[in-house]
This record gives C-alpha cells, structure tokens and sequence, in this order.
C-alpha cells in the first residue's frame, strides 16, 4: 500500500499541529496525529450547503465557517445565485494556503470564484450585521472540540449572537459528527425552529453518519 506523504505543518492557535497528508489522489488534514478530515468523504459537508442555501435570496449573503478542504464552499457558490456574495472565514492561514495549492483542484477552485471573500481570522468576528445564510463547519459538533474557544457558539450567548445576526427569514447550519438531542433543544430555546438531518459521510450514501442542523429564526 501507498505510503502517506506529510506535505505540510502548521501550529494550531491552542498549541496543537495540524498537517497535511497526501497518498496517492487522496489527502488528509490532522491535528496531533488525529485525522480531522479526508478528501474522500465530503458529502455531508455539501449536504450542509444544499440544505442551508435551500430558497436562499438572489443577492444572499452566506458567511461560511470554515474551509477545510473547500468542499462546503463550492457548494455554497452552486447553491446560490450570481449575484450572491460568500464570505468564508478560516482561523488557520495554512488551511487558506493549502486551498490555494494543493487542495484546490479537489473542489474546483472555489476561492477563485468572484463571489468570494476570504477571511483569516476567527469566524466569530463575522458574527454581526446581517446574513441570509450562516453556516459553521468549525468543530466536530456543538461542543467546541476542535478549537475550544468556540465551545461558547453553541450556548445561549453564542446561539443569541447568531439569531441577531440573521436576516428575517435567515438560516443558520451546523455541522457535526454526531447526533445531540441537547443541542436540538437549546436551539429552540435560543428562538430558533430547528431539524437535525442525517447525512452520510460520502456523496454515494455511504460512509459515517453525520449530523446537520438547519435552524431559522421562530
């Protein structure tokens, strides 16, 4: 079997590495040795956006927490519209470069698409004004796992942030590797009307299960 080729190494802002892996046509990004994600297993991510951008506004305004390896994003821009504008916010510079090279023939170049807006920096300093659609692929669920800082998203502060920051009529979508039946609830709690979709991990239908919250404003 093919040898995995460490390609890159980054710091993580809470002190971990991230790095990113090659094996033949497959590549993959880990943090302290632990796979984050995989270029063979990107259906959910475009699910998310499928189900986020659903009877979005011709001149929407997505703000998409993450790139990871741009899967969510290109979605994104084949969800909407031309005149649409997509702001992705990343907190790891590294993750932008790699998307620039070589991750980005997996998800056809999205960050060359015009519509597009990159943000270094923690998505909650997007978290303001108004967006029609708010999608947050930052953590392996509503728990700030991956960054801990981010654990206060997904409380009543975080989630009231997020409620103010969408358009009437606005959605907000979640990505996770597993079901919470307590975060469902604080959704509603927070004003949301909120469903938890099963997703595979794969575009066939196969793969792990994964969860996508699509909530809006109640």
């Amino acid at each position: 079997m093919t040898r995995w080729e460490l390609l890159d190494t980054a710091s993580t802002p809470s002190g971990g590495t991230m790095t990113l892996h090659r094996r033949s046509h497959e590549l993959s990004i880990r943090i302290d040795g632990a796979e984050l994600m995989n270029s063979r297993m990107h259906g959910s991510e475009e699910a998310m956006a499928r189900l986020a951008c659903e009877g979005a506004p011709a001149r929407a305004r997505v703000l998409v927490g993450g790139l990871g390896m741009g899967f969510t994003l290109a979605a994104v821009c084949a969800a909407v519209g031309p005149e649409a504008s997509v702001t992705v916010c990343e907190l790891m510079p590294a993750v932008v470069a790699w998307n620039r090279g070589v991750l980005g023939v997996l998800a056809s170049e999205p960050l060359k698409d015009p519509r597009v807006r990159v943000v270094v920096d923690d998505v909650r300093s997007q978290i303001r004004g108004r967006w029609d659609v708010i999608l947050l692929d930052v953590d392996n669920g509503p728990d700030g796992l991956t960054q801990p800082e981010n654990g206060w998203l997904y409380g009543p502060a975080g989630l009231g942030e997020l409620r103010r920051a969408l358009a009437p009529g606005g959605r907000l979508a979640i990505w996770s590797a597993h079901p919470d039946e307590a975060f469902t609830r604080r959704l509603g709690q927070s004003g949301f009307s909120a469903a938890a979709h099963t997703v595979r991990a794969r575009a066939n239908g196969k793969g792990p299960k994964h969860t996508i919250w699509v909530a809006q404003v109640s």
